[in-house]
């Protein structure tokens, strides 16, 4: 059987009549790593209904401290409150049964078919508006700025710009990044000009120095043409060489270190930079997987697999034997924890994600191993608040930053990456905690129209304030509503479109928020906002689309892009060039998964099992509402 690869980080394309896979790799940012300081605002407590001052704890908020546990190690739980009582009024405890319905009424009614198609349309508008003014206004370079209307590269002025230089690579990266979303949208036409513009107009031979996470992030794969006929006319593997061709640029990262932990960035026509940093983050170094795996599966070459498994390996024998957790910098050449800060976000963010993810794909086992003992130790050491989400006293719970080491708290801030994390666990089928952390989130979007780069919630205020029109909570809406099917995701899913097009939108597209309280805005509109943050949305509203109609698994990397999980993906293609001895040691390194390893909720939308409809279906237990208008000073 032919395999036929686009990789170019995106989207996948079919590649004639006999193609089995379609793919293109792209190429982008939405790491997180902005290198700006907390800006401190001032200290604000929610109020109770009747203006006092909220109770909690003499002690402060359970966030604040170690989770207590029991003689048989389980979190102990504060007794609810006897019937006819309400509990402490402070934001953390929904006060159940002392509110009125409207909770209910407001949040799980039902959502006409006429609404969910206006709101599909204004997702797809929104979309098109921002791709119509890039090509307009910056094409071919790598971003918009909507409020000049022109277009943005790298800052060859200042190398140390690491904001943009990590990000932009002087490829038409928006374009590159949007070609999956014009395919779920189905509009094949552009799709088909798009692809050519890539393959005449885009090259890596180029004096650039790019992160190598940001430059392998982008996936997708089918056998089919699910959303209408993307055939490229006398398309001859372009992407495919394309895709090889960066690989190769990318592997010098992997050299020359002590570690195998790869350089943090590599310069496209000459290597890795002499005065080249050895420290990088966990994420970074950790999250190349995937989008290697596949490559290496597609073309029969282990090499680029190879490469990107053994920095899993080495960074996870390097997690804290006490703990279980990793740090979010490290130095590649000692080994050493540079930052010591083990969290959900930036730095460690999709490096959990993958481990999961990879196992989905490769059916490798050791990746389900390492994923489960990691989540075990993130609900060990990172999770506060009450044990169970919907039930009982005390703060709901939130998955802090504590020190790799020892698990104290190092920090009070949790950062809007970390946002993605209940999609995640959508994924394992832990959707009781999924639905709580992701009612947290919501809560700070509803307080501010958008989601603040850091979040203080101890002094339940911003520390950095600006919104780059970030995807992750919208994605981890987006999977919850699949799980779930409860119209209350369509109602958050309709606040953020009307809170997108309210305070970002500008001349020439959608605009970065300087400043989440008095909506100033920068001129920037990074490539995530079109192929994540719309397409999240589109989907959310667009119920008949081949993503959830065609019968076919999918699943999304951790940049939004769409990958079929293939059978053909957990084989091994360079095996037959293994002597007897070695293949049938490289036969047991591959595992297939079996339905009670693990609870995925996946299909063509991640989501092919409700979990238990009587629990989830309408109406959502109004804990979760009560504590989202709580958070927001509604109540």
């Amino acid at each position: 059987m032919q395999w036929r690869a686009l990789v170019l980080g995106l989207v996948l394309l079919r590649l004639g009549l006999h193609a089995v896979l379609w793919l293109v790799f792209g190429l982008g940012p939405s790491m997180g790593f902005y290198q700006r300081f907390p800006l401190p605002f001032g200290f604000q407590r929610l109020r109770d209904p009747d203006g006092s001052e909220p109770v909690g704890p003499p002690e402060g908020p359970a966030w604040l401290h170690r989770p207590k546990r029991g003689p048989e190690g389980r979190l102990e739980t504060p007794r609810e409150p006897g019937p006819g009582m309400c509990g402490p009024a402070h934001w953390g405890y929904a006060r159940r049964g002392c509110g009125p319905d409207e909770y209910e009424r407001r949040y799980s009614s039902a959502f006409p078919p006429q609404l969910r198609a206006q709101m599909r349309d204004l997702a797809r508008g929104m979309f098109v508006f921002g791709y119509d003014n890039y090509m307009a206004h910056a094409f071919p370079q790598d971003e918009l700025n909507p409020i000049y209307c022109r277009g943005r590269g790298p800052d060859r002025g200042d190398p140390s710009n690491l904001n943009i230089n990590d990000v932009l690579g002087n490829y038409s990266l928006t374009l590159v990044d949007a070609l999956d979303t014009l395919a779920i949208m189905g509009n094949s036409s552009e799709f088909q000009k798009a692809v050519k513009l890539v393959i005449n107009t885009v090259s890596f031979d180029k004096d650039s120095t790019v992160q190598v996470f940001e430059a392998t992030i982008r996936i997708i794969t089918d056998s089919r043409q699910p959303f209408g006929d993307m055939t490229i006319e006398d398309y001859d593997n372009e992407l495919l060489y394309m895709a090889h061709d960066l690989a190769v640029r990318l592997l010098p990262a992997f050299e020359n270190t002590k570690t195998g932990i790869p350089y943090p960035r590599v310069n496209l026509k000459t290597g890795v930079p002499p005065d080249s940093n050895n420290e990088t983050c966990t994420a970074g170094a950790g999250s190349l997987l995937v989008e290697f795996g596949i490559l290496s599966r597609l073309l029969g070459d282990s090499t680029f697999e190879w490469v990107a498994r053994r920095a899993v390996k080495a960074l996870w024998n390097l997690r804290s034997n006490n703990t279980g957790l990793l740090g979010n910098v490290v130095n590649i050449q000692t080994g050493h924890w540079v930052g010591k800060q083990s969290g959900l976000g930036a730095g460690l963010d999709s490096f959990y994600e993958y481990l999961l993810k990879s196992y989905i794909l490769f059916g490798e086992k050791e990746d389900l191993e390492m994923f489960n003992a990691a989540y075990q130790s993130i609900q060990s050491h990172l999770r506060r608040g009450r044990e169970a989400c919907n039930e009982g006293e005390g703060d709901p719970p939130l998955y802090v930053n504590v020190n790799m080491f020892n698990g104290q708290l190092m920090n009070t801030w949790i950062d809007s990456l970390q946002a993605f994390f209940p999609g995640l666990q959508v994924l394992i089928g832990d959707v009781e905690d999924a639905i709580c952390l992701h009612a947290f989130y919501y809560a700070i979007w509803k307080r501010y129209g958008a989601l603040p780069e850091r979040y203080n919630w101890q002094l339940q205020a911003p520390d950095v304030l600006f919104y780059p029109l970030r995807p992750e909570l919208v994605e981890s809406t987006y999977l919850l509503y699949q799980a779930t099917k409860n119209p209350f995701y369509l109602h958050v899913g309709m606040d953020i479109l009307q809170s997108l097009e309210k305070y970002t939108k500008a001349k020439c597209g959608y605009a970065t928020l300087h400043h989440v309280i008095d909506k100033s805005k920068e001129d920037r509109m990074e490539s995530f906002f079109l192929s994540e943050t719309c397409k999240y949305l589109y989907l959310l509203f667009d119920e008949e689309n081949p993503v959830h109609k065609s019968g076919t698994r999918y699943m999304f990397t951790t940049e939004g892009h769409i990958i079929s999980v293939d059978k053909h993906l957990r084989e091994l293609p360079w095996k037959e060039f293994f002597e007897d001895g070695e293949r049938d040691q490289e036969e047991k390194f591959v595992h297939r998964p079996k339905s009670q390893e693990f609870r995925i909720i996946n299909s063509s939308s991640n989501c092919n099992r409700v979990p238990d409809e009587r629990r989830y279906s309408l109406p959502l237990k109004s804990i979760y509402m009560r504590q989202i208008d709580q958070m927001v000073g509604l109540i």
